[in-house]
C-alpha cells in the first residue's frame, strides 16, 4: 500500500475534536507514546493555538529522538495542501484562515501534514485495516483476486468520506476530493446525502413516522429498533431502512467513479444489521429505461461482508474459466463475475484516521 517494507520514521499525530485534543506519536504503525490530552478551547484561537503547541510539545518530551513529520486530521473547509484552515463549525475561533500548518513546521522544524478525518480514515483501513483483511481473506479463500482501491465512509454526526486508488489517497486539485456529504440525496434530491445518512437523520426519521417529538439520540433508536428498549419499533426499523437506502444511493455514485470495495465506520457502523439490507438493494438495484428495458444500478455486484453466509457469497460467487486466445494454442483464465464487497471498520475510526494520518505523512516524506 506504498508503505515502506521498514519505516523508522515518527510522526506525531492529533486527533482534534471540538472539546478536546488528542496527542500521541506513531511509529511502524504503532502507537509509541502516552497519549497526551488537552482542551481545544475552541472559544479562543490563542488559547487553542497554545494548547496545540503544549500538546505536541508534551509528545517530544516521551520521545527518544526528534520527530519526523506531524501529520493529523482538523475539520474542513480547508487549503490542506498549504495547511491552511478555514472557518469552521465546531471550532468558531478558527475564523477568516489560519496558518496551522506553517505556524507548526516553523517552532518544530519538520514538515507538518494536514487532512480530512473521512480522507485519513480510508488512507488507514487501505493501509491497515479493512483492505488487508479483504485481501487475506481471499487469500485464504484460495481466490486470485486482489483489491487495491477503497471507499471510507463514515456514519455519526455528519457523512464523510474518502477514496483510495492504487493505495495512494484521491486529494483533488482544491482539497475538496471525498466530500460525500455534498453528493445528491437519493431520498429527496433537494438537499445533499448527509440530511439522510447521518445521526439527525435517524432521530427525525424515528419522531416523524412515530408521531412525537422527543430528544433521542441515535443510540436510543438503536435499542427501540432491536428491541432493547421501549418504543415504536416499526418505526425505528423503517429510520435504519431509509438512511440504508440514501447511503445505498450514495455509495453507488462512489463505486460508479472508484470501482473498488467499501468499508463503513463513524458511530453508526455498529448498527450495520439494521441498514445494510436496504443499502445493498440499492447498490443491487437496476434503472427502468423508457423500453422497459432494466440497466443494472452497478456493473459489479455488491455482497455485504459482515454477515458469514454472505462473505461466503461472495467468496464463491465467481465463475472463472479457460478460454482460447484466438489464433494460438494459448488460453488464459476469464472470469465475467465483477463483484465488490461493503463492511465495516477494522481498526476502529479513532484508530483509523491516525494511522491514515501516519501513512499520509510517510507518502509524502517519500514523495519530497
Amino acid at each position: 500500500m506504498n508503505i515502506p517494507a521498514q519505516s523508522n520514521a515518527i510522526v506525531m499525530t492529533l486527533d482534534a475534536g471540538g472539546t478536546n485534543f488528542v496527542f500521541s506519536a506513531i511509529q511502524n504503525g504503532n502507537e509509541i507514546v502516552r497519549p497526551v490530552h488537552q482542551p481545544a478551547n475552541a472559544h479562543d484561537l490563542t488559547l487553542c493555538l497554545e494548547g496545540m503547541i503544549g500538546g505536541f510539545r508534551a509528545v517530544v518530551s516521551q520521545l527518544g529522538r526528534p520527530a519526523d513529520a506531524i501529520s493529523f486530521a482538523f475539520p474542513g473547509p480547508a487549503d490542506y495542501k498549504n495547511g491552511i484552515i478555514g472557518d469552521l463549525g465546531n471550532l468558531p475561533a478558527f475564523r477568516g484562515g489560519v496558518a496551522l500548518g506553517p505556524m507548526l513546521e516553523q517552532l518544530f522544524g519538520i514538515p507538518v501534514f494536514i487532512n480530512n478525518d473521512g480522507d485519513l480514515f480510508a488512507l488507514g483501513e487501505a493501509s491497515y485495516g479493512f483492505l488487508p483483511w479483504l485481501n487475506e481473506v481471499l487469500r485464504e479463500a484460495g481466490q486470485p483476486k486482489r483489491y487495491a482501491n477503497l471507499i471510507g465512509v463514515t456514519l455519526g454526526t455528519g457523512f464523510g468520506g474518502g477514496m483510495v486508488a492504487a493505495g495512494k489517497l484521491l486529494e483533488g486539485d482544491t482539497d475538496a476530493a471525498g466530500e460525500v456529504w455534498l453528493l445528491r440525496n437519493g431520498i429527496n434530491p433537494k438537499t445533499y446525502a448527509e440530511e439522510n445518512t447521518c445521526a439527525r437523520a435517524l432521530v427525525r426519521g424515528y419522531n416523524h413516522r412515530s408521531g412525537k417529538t422527543l430528544a433521542l439520540q441515535a443510540f436510543d433508536i438503536y435499542q427501540i429498533a432491536t428491541g432493547a428498549a421501549n418504543g415504536d419499533k416499526q418505526a425505528a426499523l423503517d429510520a435504519f431502512d431509509e438512511l440504508g437506502q440514501a447511503l445505498g444511493e450514495a455509495l453507488a455514485d462512489m463505486i460508479t467513479i472508484v470501482d473498488g470495495p467499501v468499508v463503513i465506520g463513524g458511530g453508526l457502523a455498529a448498527s450495520w444489521k439494521l441498514f445494510f439490507p436496504a443499502m445493498l438493494k440499492r447498490l443491487n438495484g437496476i434503472y427502468e429505461e423508457p423500453a422497459q428495458s432494466k440497466v443494472r444500478r452497478l456493473e459489479s455486484s455488491v455482497f455485504g461482508l459482515e454477515n458469514p453466509t454472505d462473505l461466503h457469497a461472495f467468496l464463491n460467487s465467481s465463475s472463472p474459466r479457460m478460454i482460447a486466445v484466438p489464433f494460438t494454442d494459448q488460453t488464459v483464465r476469464y472470469d465475467p463475475v465483477k463483484k465488490l464487497g461493503v463492511g465495516v471498520s477494522k481498526l476502529g475510526t479513532s484508530r483509523a484516521v491516525a494511522l491514515g494520518a501516519y501513512t499520509f505523512a510517510l507518502q509524502k516524506l517519500i514523495d519530497q
